[in-house]
């Protein structure tokens, strides 16, 4: 009997190991089923970067937290952060950018998920074919944004160097207007408005060109005159002691010309190279003597009368004969201002003022001249082309 025993143990054992091996088979299976529910193979796509990733939660918002990725309120998330997730579903990411746009001085903020400039700038229908950008048109846009210049056309004229000159500018300032326009100015020219005046269509510019320089000019510096009294002339007389000399200055000018015209002229030093000589010339003080009677045949014939008629043209004739010096004697035979011989003189009546024209006034020599002028006209006088 206990041998039989024995064999059904052995059955019953071997059974109840069969069992048991069959319930964690079957436990196996059904964990792995569940596993195989909750697993989804997603893909995922980031600003256009695609991944495929497995995700273990319910919800869009569930798998983005497990890649570490964070959304804010101008991201733009396809499906809802609460869709369900579907497995070989697509998710597609887009960040937000700020773009600070400023359009011919006036400044907008927007946001969009445009990665590069121009994909931006169109998808805010922001017209700008034509227009000068602070940045490249393909330029990336980061997550940090980006501030942008635009700049469309603008008509804009120039009046420089005697010239019109017209552009479309794109520049900001009339600065940007003269450069494109390849006019340069320096630190003395003007330009109206000024170079960092803003740009508006149909602004007219004007610029003056300024030179500023010193410039030397030599002056005459004039001499006096020192009188002397002498008792060897008559009253009326004068003779020149000393002719006079001008002097020389160089004067220093600070020259400011516009457009090539002279606007100020200002004297900045003053220094004499020669100093002028004074001219000396001696007064009579001596009283003239009774004037002798003529005799009944004197070619005159109006004894000491003083005849000033044509006193105009003889002092141009006595400029041309002796600079005007009345009382000159040099020593050559001519006498006075109108350089008579002493022939002429006496034959003249001049006897009647003085023994020589030197010695006699101005106004005496004048009527001698005009007792001369009576009989042979201006003949006598080589500078009777001054009359």
């Amino acid at each position: 009997m206990p041998g039989k025993f024995d064999h059904w143990s052995i059955v019953i054992s071997r059974s109840i190991r069969r069992v048991a091996q069959g319930a964690v088979v079957t436990t196996l299976a059904v964990g792995a089923v569940g596993v195989s529910h909750f697993d989804k193979s997603v893909n995922l796509s980031v600003d256009g970067n695609t991944s495929s990733v497995h995700a273990f939660g319910g919800t869009v918002k569930d798998v983005l937290a497990k890649q570490d990725i964070r959304v804010g309120e101008h991201d733009v998330v396809v499906p809802s952060l609460n869709s369900p997730v579907q497995d070989g579903q697509k998710i597609v990411v887009r960040y937000g950018r700020k773009l600070t746009v400023t359009v011919d001085g006036k400044t907008r903020e927007y946001w969009t998920t445009a990665t590069t400039v121009a994909s931006a700038l169109q998808e805010l229908g922001i017209r700008a074919d034509s227009a000068k950008l602070s940045a490249s048109r393909s330029q990336t846009l980061g997550r940090q944004g980006l501030a942008l210049t635009v700049s469309t056309p603008k008509s804009v004229s120039v009046r420089v160097d005697g010239k019109n000159l017209a552009t479309a500018s794109t520049g900001t300032t009339v600065k940007d207007a003269l450069n494109e326009l390849r006019v340069k100015v320096d630190g003395d020219d003007r330009v109206s408005p000024g170079l960092a005046a803003p740009i508006r269509d149909g602004l007219k510019i004007a610029v003056q060109r300024v030179s500023t320089k010193n410039v030397n000019a030599t002056q005459a510096i004039g001499f006096g005159t020192v009188r002397k009294s002498a008792s060897t002339l008559y009253k009326g007389q004068t003779k020149t002691l000393k002719a006079g000399q001008e002097g020389t200055r160089v004067v220093t000018y600070r020259l400011v010309t516009v457009d090539g015209k002279t606007e100020t002229k200002k004297a900045l030093k003053s220094v004499v190279t020669e100093q002028p000589v004074a001219r000396v010339i001696a007064i009579g003080t001596k009283a003239k003597p009774a004037p002798a009677p003529t005799s009944g045949g004197s070619s005159s014939g109006s004894g000491g009368a003083i005849n000033l008629a044509r006193a105009d043209m003889w002092d141009r004739i006595a400029q041309c004969e002796s600079t005007g010096n009345w009382s000159i004697n040099t020593g050559n035979g001519y006498y006075g201002g109108l350089q008579f011989d002493l022939r002429t003189w006496l034959g003249a009546g001049g006897g009647d003022f003085a023994s020589r024209p030197d010695l006699a006034s101005r106004a005496e020599q004048i009527t001698v001249a005009n007792r001369v002028y009576a009989e042979r006209g201006l003949s006598p006088w080589g500078c009777a082309h001054a009359a």
